[in-house]
């Protein structure tokens, strides 16, 4: 038996992607510090590249040329939907923005773009051939987006009106974890069937929690920060620097030891190494 597709249900991040002035650099950049390899999907005619990268053959994110002139880099992250031309009308009914109408994007699906009612931009994707990152939560993949918010309580409420969000109450420390209701019954009868029971510890619901909402630091913008698994933080620091990124801080749960990186054209983005 094949290995089951990993498919996205409506509200749930499928994907991330990096918007690069210099997608060559990108690339080299985040696969010495992951070992992804890339494939160019764009039309050779086409202006700008669009490199999926891969993790062992499987999809797990993309390189992108900017759709604007973007000076600097910055990460995406991609929100599934049935209807990208519907959600983003919800997008303004909720208090947002769409700054940049649904398109195609060739037979891979159908894509959008907003930000929220406090400037976080976020994208809507709308599956066809590309069903989103087919390899995730393992050293080298995409591990959760977390949204850096100025007003959690307006954040949720925005966001639970677009997606139907529910929130997590785990302690204090993860108060405001992001649960799409029915998620962890969909991955446990498609690409993670075992997830119940290695998740048996795990307080109620966490199957279903697809990443969470944080406080901005004073300074901070809000966004949605990108977050990728490695086997080892302090290994995964060293090749940073090796590649030319710079470190901004290094933090820890009792679940995770965290880094905070900007790569060298200026995206950020954090490491995280799962603490058993």
């Amino acid at each position: 038996m094949g290995e089951v597709a990993r498919t996205y249900p409506q509200g749930v991040s499928c994907w991330v992607d990096v918007e690069a002035p210099d997608t060559g650099a990108a690339a080299a950049f985040y696969g010495g510090l992951f070992g992804w390899s890339f494939e160019d999907v764009m039309p050779a005619d086409a202006p700008g590249s669009y490199l999926i990268a891969q993790l062992e053959g499987r999809d797990v994110a993309a390189v992108g040329t900017p759709a604007s002139a973007r000076t600097t880099a910055v990460w995406n992250t991609y929100f599934a939907v049935d209807d990208a031309d519907a959600m983003a009308r919800e997008i303004v009914r909720a208090g947002g923005t769409v700054v940049a109408e649904p398109a195609d994007a060739g037979p891979g699906g159908r894509a959008a773009a907003g930000r929220d009612s406090q400037g976080a931009e976020f994208a809507l994707w709308q599956a066809r051939r590309r069903l989103g990152a087919q390899v995730v939560n393992v050293p080298g993949s995409w591990n959760f987006s977390n949204l850096r918010a100025g007003d959690i309580p307006a954040a949720k409420e925005y966001y639970a009106r677009l997606f139907g969000w529910r929130y997590l109450d785990l302690g204090e420390s993860v108060e405001h974890m992001i649960a799409v209701d029915g998620y962890g019954r969909h991955l446990a009868g498609t690409a993670d069937p075992e997830i119940y029971e290695r998740q048996a510890g795990a307080p109620e619901g966490f199957a279903d929690a697809i990443g969470a909402i944080q406080a901005t630091a004073p300074g901070e913008e809000p966004h949605w920060r990108v977050v990728f698994s490695v086997a080892s933080r302090e290994e995964s620091i060293a090749r940073v620097v090796e590649l030319g990124a710079t470190v901004l801080s290094t933090s820890e749960t009792p679940w995770a030891a965290l880094a905070d990186i900007e790569d060298p054209q200026g995206a950020l983005l954090t490491l995280s190494e799962f603490l058993a």
